[in-house]
């Protein structure tokens, strides 16, 4: 049967009942709710029938279960004219309007009874709704006030700031692993401002961010005596620094790594050096202290006074390559689940109060099998889809093109033209056997503005030109077209690609079409509310997931346009393989290795708010748990590759169960291997907690939350023994990195068929002894390392050891000259890999 897509914007409207008993005599509360209908008409007529039904859909949510019986006494459409453009609006609104004249809310003893009725009757409310569609703030005229409300944080960012603070008593860092939106300036500010910190420093790579921190700012420390400073916005830092007042300082990593302080060329900066700073926020920490010039400059402002040390905030939506260098106490999570979980749990808890994340967008992810469609393009070595080579271009050079130019073709055009013309009208294609995001105009509407990433500069520029040449793209009435990628088009030579973007977009959302070109522009730091879409057309099976969740988590940005909610947003990936390993790495499931049981309640609840729906014909199909869990292996396999073998999904959960008798076998080969050539030492690194069953782990999660104070004896005997085990476990595996970081090469040099399995057992057997002895630390022999194979995850082994030689298997589809690069290039690669290691 035929599955259509769903709308991705929904009304809102606002709802006003009362519970008739003693309780809740004089009260009435007031809530919104979310219409949901394909109708662009918003002149719904109070009380309707379509409002009632979604209204007492809402309530029944929360009332149903605890038996209460309510009346229902008026509903009506949330949709006010600002400056003549159409806004939904929220409950919110109209309490605050019910706040400033004066009429009081009603707080009952716990929150699960609503904290959002109201001391007042109907017509009263009623009132206060039309006083907000009237733009007005108070129903007396006399008391209007146009004050900034004051900022209510979450409960997640009020545990991420008490964590941090409370983190801070013991240790001098902290990194806050939140998704976009989570809200990490306003919150991080907040610590400072709680904590009492007197000259706090934020850098970014982006300074592109300033406003946003200088906006934030002032809604934090409005009524105090903190100032802020920048190169472009409030003091500069020499007159904070003179008037001795608190402040907060914005500066780019980009302008501080050219001063002399740091080894620059320029005399400039030289305050940022010299002031011993209490407090340090470094925004989008993954990027720009992650080279050389970025980490001298944190490192700078860090050592400055010996005698005293900032406090350390790192902040990042996708801190991937940051994880390993923070203790656990240090990392505070808030991922995509926990917000969705939060989103749906809101009304068990509350009673139906307005809940704070419901305007953040579900995401669904939709994949096509591109190869199935336009076979051809599968990439020997990672057995996925070739974007790059799908979208090649001709560039007029024969050892590129491996073929002259033919005739009537110009440089910059598409190789596989008529195939990539053939994918754009496979998305218009439209009968009963297919289902593609633009192949009616109903889909059209859900996805009207969308982001289409391609793998580069010139590919961007062939795929416009041939969108514009395009029965259904090239409609320049309906479809505007916006390259964003390098300079873009000739004809348009953007500078502002988000200028750009909102250009094409126009004043009204509703009245066109746009499709934005980018191949990395514009899919950090900025937000494109009309966007409700993305389509994966670039990367590959080994594609960084951090890349990938900050394009994806561009589209979910919420949205308010012509009273409608943005209320779903989806990714489109032509790569299924690449899917659902990136949303294995992604969701950061199973960090306990082997762990199944625990993986499947994870990757269920992920499927539960995050769909992965394949498309084959006009069949929708979801994927599964088992489906998932199959890419998280491959997930695990990459990274234990790229690491070198250092990825601590190498082991198993045997390093958490070690007794007296291992440890001493560990303290003998460290003998032996702290004999040889040393290695740079590791990072700190979060051991895998295998060692535990489900029940234990949750018990301890649940022991970790609680003060010491509020311990028992007990509880940190439990700790305690949990510390011992992650320790003991970590110099073992200490130990045994110097025996990992050599397997790699081994397996590469190893005369074994491809689909033969090595496993950590008998991958001794299966190197010949000269090979053993060049590579393997003196001591180390054949049985010795028999005692600890024991210790290496087999799954992970076996996949990890079947990728390392299939590098050179797809060597051998290519021409003499290209496979010698290749080759070259791997065994290159490996040896980098060990020798730095060794």
């Amino acid at each position: 049967m035929k599955t259509q897509f769903n709308s991705t914007f929904d009304y809102k409207l606002i709802y006003i009942f009362r519970i008739n008993d003693e309780n809740h005599k004089g009260l009435v509360k007031i809530g919104d709710a979310t219409l949901h209908t394909d109708s662009s008409n918003c002149d719904f007529l109070p009380n309707c029938k379509e409002l009632n039904q979604a209204a007492k859909t809402r309530i029944n949510s929360y009332t149903s279960t605890a038996g209460i019986s309510y009346e229902l006494l008026h509903t009506e459409i949330a949709i006010r004219n600002t400056n003549g453009k159409l806004k939904a609006f929220r409950d919110k609104a109209v309490h605050s309007v019910l706040m400033r004249s004066g009429i009081k809310r009603h707080l009952f003893s716990t929150e699960s009874q609503g904290q959002e009725w109201f001391e007042t009757d109907l017509a009263t409310a009623i009132k206060a709704i039309q006083a907000v569609k009237n733009g007005v703030f108070s129903l007396n005229p006399n008391d209007i006030s146009k004050d900034d409300s004051p900022i209510i944080f979450r409960p997640e960012q009020k545990e991420a700031i008490q964590k941090t603070i409370s983190q801070f008593k013991s240790s001098n860092r902290m990194l806050w692993n939140a998704k976009m939106r989570f809200g990490k300036t306003l919150s991080a500010l907040e610590v400072a401002k709680q904590a009492g910190y007197k000259k706090t420093l934020i850098f970014t790579h982006r300074p592109v961010v300033s406003d946003g921190w200088f906006e934030d700012f002032g809604k934090i420390f409005k009524g105090t005596d903190y100032k802020f400073g920048s190169k472009t916005k409030g003091e500069t830092i020499e007159n904070l620094i003179e008037k001795d007042t608190p402040f907060v300082y914005f500066a780019s990593i980009q302008d501080l790594r050219g001063s002399s302080a740091v080894g620059g060329k320029f005399d400039k900066n030289e305050y940022v050096f010299l002031i011993d700073w209490d407090y340090i926020i470094v925004d989008e920490a993954h990027e720009g202290t992650q080279t050389s010039l970025g980490q001298k400059v944190l490192d700078a402002v860090l050592t400055n006074n010996p005698n005293k040390i900032p406090k350390l905030l790192e902040l990042s939506g996708t801190p991937f390559n940051l994880l390993g260098d923070f203790k656990q106490n240090e990392i505070y999570t808030w991922d995509y689940i926990m917000e969705q979980r939060a989103k749906a749990n809101w009304a068990l808890a509350h009673f139906g109060d307005s809940n704070p994340y419901e305007e953040l967008p579900q995401l669904e992810i939709f994949t096509y099998d591109l190869d199935k469609l336009i076979p051809g393009f599968i990439d020997i070595e990672d057995s996925a889809f070739n974007f790059r080579e799908f979208f090649r271009t001709w560039t007029g050079d024969i050892k590129k093109d491996y073929k002259p130019v033919p005739d009537g073709v110009k440089i910059g055009d598409f190789v596989h033209k008529d195939d990539v013309n053939a994918f754009l009208n496979l998305m218009c294609t439209k009968d009963d056997y297919t289902n593609f995001p633009y192949s009616t105009e109903e889909n059209r509407s859900y996805y009207r503005h969308t982001l289409w990433m391609v793998p580069g500069v010139k590919e961007a520029k062939a795929l416009s030109n041939l969108m514009h040449e395009h029965p259904v793209f090239g409609n320049t009435q309906f479809f505007k077209i916006v390259n964003v990628a390098g300079e873009g088009d000739e004809e348009q030579n953007y500078k502002d690609a988000l200028h750009a973007v909102k250009s094409a977009i126009g004043e009204n959302p509703d009245d066109h079409y746009s499709i934005t070109l980018s191949c990395g522009r514009l899919t950090t730091g900025v937000n494109v509310p009309e966007w409700t879409a993305v389509f994966m057309l670039a990367g590959s099976f080994s594609t960084s997931a951090a890349n990938y969740l900050q394009t994806i988590f561009r589209v979910q940005t919420p949205a308010n346009i012509n009273g409608r909610m943005k209320t779903r947003c989806s990714v489109f990936d032509f790569a299924p393989d690449r899917t659902l390993k990136m949303v294995a790495e992604a969701g950061h499931l199973s960090s306990r290795t082997g762990n199944v049981s625990n993986d499947r309640v994870l990757m269920g609840e992920f499927l539960n708010f995050c769909p992965v729906i394949s498309i084959a014909g006009a069949n929708m199909t979801p994927y599964n748990v088992d489906g998932l869990l199959q890419q998280l292996k491959k997930a695990y396999t990459d990274r234990v590759v790229k690491s070198g073998f250092e990825d601590t999904h190498i082991y198993n959960d045997n390093l958490l169960k070690l007794d007296d008798i291992d440890l001493k076998e560990f303290e003998e080969l460290k003998k032996i291997i702290g004999a040889t050539k040393q290695t740079k030492a590791t990072k700190d690194i979060v051991i895998n907690d295998t060692g535990l069953t489900d029940e234990q782990y949750e018990e301890l999660q649940r022991i970790e939350k609680k003060k010491k104070s509020e311990l028992t004896e007990e509880q940190k005997a439990l700790l305690e023994e949990r510390k011992k085990k992650r320790d003991n476990a970590q110099k073992a595996m200490d130990v045994l990195r110097g025996i990992s970081i050599r397997i790699p090469l081994m397996i590469y040099g190893a005369d074994i068929p491809v689909d033969k399995d090595i496993t950590p057992t008998d991958f001794v057997d299966l190197i010949d002894d000269s090979s053993w002895a060049e590579f393997m630390p003196n001591g180390v022999t054949k049985e010795k390392y028999k005692q600890f194979a024991k210790y290496y995850e087999q799954d992970v082994f076996v996949a990890a050891g079947r990728q390392i030689r299939t590098m050179a298997l797809s060597a051998d589809e290519l021409a003499p000259t290209e496979r010698i690069k290749r080759l070259l290039k791997y065994l290159a690669y490996l040896r980098t890999l060990t020798k730095k290691r060794f």
